[in-house]
């Protein structure tokens, strides 16, 4: 497996591959079986990785809180809402919702979520690579191969599955520059 402090260099040597991988599985996958390989790579690979070792996602993304959960959550830590609030968090309009101020996550320590079982919703299901409808969704999973080892892993597992090669990813965009 890739280092968690490798995986955007190597990732963006890989972009434009990815890309096209993106077009070949947007012309050539059956969507539920792209979905159930997603699963299968996602449990496997999952089940033997310590993400508390990695945390790139805690470190480069600001997580959403819904507003249904700022009072469990500053519960969680001992505190007022308006205090976990002032402390923590910002208003989103163009989402609105809450985010977390900062990067890497004021939450993150040493390896883990402080908020534990009242982590958010979108940071448990991260990077929803086990989530329906990934054939509509492969643009944002490229971008995580750039922050996840797993899906960093998992892009070039299926590459192998579906005999994706680079004389495929020239083919392809031969055929969408001739276009």
């Amino acid at each position: 497996m890739i280092k968690p402090n490798e995986v955007a260099d190597k990732a963006a040597l890989k972009e434009s591959e990815n890309y096209a991988f993106r077009v070949f599985l947007k012309n050539n996958a059956d969507p539920d079986e792209l979905d159930e390989q997603f699963k299968r790579l996602h449990k496997e690979l999952f089940s033997e990785y310590d993400c508390s070792k990695c945390r790139n996602c805690c470190k480069m993304f600001r997580a959403v809180i819904p507003s249904e959960d700022i009072e469990k959550d500053a519960q969680q830590l001992g505190m007022p809402d308006e205090e976990f609030i002032n402390s923590f968090l910002e208003y989103d309009d163009s989402e609105q919702a809450y985010k977390t101020k900062n990067r890497p996550c004021n939450f993150l320590n040493n390896g883990d979520c402080v908020l534990g079982e009242h982590k958010p919703e979108e940071c448990r299901l991260y990077p929803y690579t086990d989530q329906p409808d990934r054939l509509f969704s492969l643009l944002s999973l490229i971008e995580s191969a750039e922050v996840c080892p797993i899906v960093y892993e998992m892009f070039e597992r299926l590459k192998k599955e579906y005999n994706f090669k680079k004389e495929t990813q020239t083919i392809l965009l031969m055929k969408i520059i001739g276009d």
